[in-house]
């Protein structure tokens, strides 16, 4: 049997922009993808602390430690600039390595975006 288990998670980010013109996704400080694990093209849930929005996208690499969280296309009706979000991916492992692992979870400055 496999299940589905939190692979990567950045906790309480905030966002610094929203860009409904863009083709999609969501634009993630370089440093942030690297300490959570997260590569470009992956795909994340996001959810928005601010409004109780969830929903899906995939992650674009943004300019390292800069802070970026954007998002683009549809996903930014989704947030407003300054609202605080949750970013999580998930990993189908079997059930008895799924009892082992452990996700990368970080938990940034919500004033900057910056690791601590």
């Amino acid at each position: 049997m496999q299940i589905q288990v939190v692979k990567s998670k950045i906790h309480r980010v905030k966002v610094t922009g929203a860009d409904l013109n863009y083709i999609g996704s969501i634009t993630i400080d370089e440093s942030l993808m690297k300490a959570s694990n997260l590569i470009e093209g992956e795909k994340v849930s996001i959810v928005n602390i601010n409004n109780g929005e969830r929903f899906e996208t995939y992650v674009i690499t943004g300019a390292r430690d800069s802070g970026e969280i954007t998002l683009n296309g549809p996903a930014a009706r989704k947030v407003q600039t300054g609202d605080i979000i949750i970013i999580i991916s998930y990993a189908t492992l079997d059930f008895e390595e799924a009892k082992t692992f452990k996700p990368w979870l970080v938990f940034p400055n919500e004033n900057d975006n910056s690791l601590k």
